[in-house]
């Protein structure tokens, strides 16, 4: 496996495009994504379990009963969510993409992200729909990037090739999140698409085993918002043959799924709002997977941790009381934490109780852009990573102003 570039357009057969068509107020920002497949795909998708969702997610669910789709609409700036005419922009947002590429309305994933509450209107998009189709190419995957972001800082573009039976593949994904993030699925919105022939079950199964060791380990704050989606789409462009049962095949693949969505993860994360480093927590010796997912989540999830790491304070003691109200069965006695970064690790804690170090050597490691939080269990053989980032001063600011 090797990473290229090209993101959702690095497979066969995929063109995007991002435009601002005016829902924005801001005319140098885009607000409005397109990816088509030149022929139907097999999708799938997994979504937000807030009570509380965006229209097009009720829309997209029943797009993909049948595992197929050749198309992702999205827009920035509003959520469409809590309108009473959701559904109908939604679905009018599909129609508009089957009007301007021909590829039909029930196999188009929608989506929308912003403000909650705040009326949408269809006006911009049908305005902005001819520019948009007709500016679709195989080279503005960074348009469709750009066109979904809110907050963010940076945009968040992945691909890799990999090999199937012999064939080349291809994967590429483009994500936005930076806030609002503490997802029980995947995080805010993420469009993964592949070259790669796999039936729509196989790939559905694939991608909600995945999400469990990726979009559902990082927390920037703790809020799960009502508009997360990851989708993904596989025209079979590739010609390698269907993988439509389990095998070294979908090991391939699985393990392109899973560096394409953990990468992405690490990028929402290191973006958080008003974030200044990059969170990652490493938990092994646990008994169960579960135990180590839980214990992980729990601690990059403490805004009292958070805040720790944004002053390069070495309060272990944090650390131990996330592990401690997780809800885990650990064996407090036989808890063992380092921090480390590019400028080295220290032992903190062994045994569940505090080891002499250096403050001063603790402080060089955590005042690094990225910083590892090392747990050992010592109770088993089963590990996870979760990410997160530190808390700050302007994650209040952004979120203190955040609809104007």
């Amino acid at each position: 496996m090797k990473i290229i570039e090209g993101g959702v357009c690095a497979a066969k057969g995929f063109k995007a495009n991002g435009i601002h068509c005016g829902i924005r107020h801001n005319k140098a920002k885009k607000d409005l994504a397109l990816i088509v497949s030149e022929v139907p795909a097999s999708a799938a998708a997994v979504y937000t379990q807030n009570l509380v969702k965006g229209a097009p997610i009720t829309v997209t669910k029943n797009n993909l009963k049948n595992g197929i789709a050749q198309a992702v609409i999205c827009n920035s700036g509003n959520a469409n969510t809590c309108n009473a005419n959701g559904v109908e922009i939604a679905e009018k947002m599909c129609e508009l993409v089957a009007q301007y590429t021909g590829v039909k309305s029930t196999n188009v994933i929608v989506g929308s992200t912003g403000v909650i509450g705040q009326p949408l209107s269809i006006e911009p998009i049908a305005n902005g729909m001819k520019e948009l189709a007709d500016g679709l190419c195989s080279c503005k995957s960074d348009d469709a990037a750009a066109a979904i972001m809110t907050t963010d800082l940076v945009k968040k573009e992945v691909a890799v090739s990999f090999e199937i039976g012999g064939v080349e593949c291809k994967m590429g994904g483009i994500a936005k999140g930076s806030g609002m993030i503490n997802p029980n699925m995947a995080t805010m919105l993420i469009y993964i698409t592949s070259d790669v022939a796999i039936s729509p079950a196989l790939l559905k199964e694939a991608l909600s085993e995945d999400v469990k060791d990726s979009f559902n380990m990082i927390s920037v704050d703790g809020d799960t918002s009502t508009n997360d989606m990851l989708s993904i789409m596989c025209n079979g462009m590739a010609g390698n043959k269907c993988i439509e049962t389990a095998g070294e095949d979908y090991e391939e693949f699985k393990k392109a799924l899973a560096f394409v969505t953990k990468t992405l993860s690490r990028k929402i994360a290191g973006d958080g709002e008003g974030a200044t480093k990059l969170l990652e927590c490493n938990v092994c010796g646990a008994e169960t997977k579960q135990t180590a997912r839980t214990v992980a989540k729990s601690v990059i999830s403490s805004s009292l941790l958070k805040a720790a790491m944004f002053g390069a304070d070495a309060n272990w003691g944090r650390v131990l009381c996330a592990i401690g109200y997780s809800g885990a069965d650990v064996d407090v006695t036989k808890i063992s934490v380092a921090f480390a970064s590019d400028k080295g690790e220290i032992k903190v804690c062994e045994n569940g109780a505090g080891v002499p170090f250096s403050e001063e050597i603790a402080k060089e490691i955590l005042l690094e852009k990225e910083i590892q939080i090392n747990i050992g269990l010592n109770a088993g053989n089963e590990f996870a990573t979760a990410w997160g980032c530190d808390l700050t001063y302007d994650y209040v600011k952004i979120n203190g102003d955040y609809r104007s």
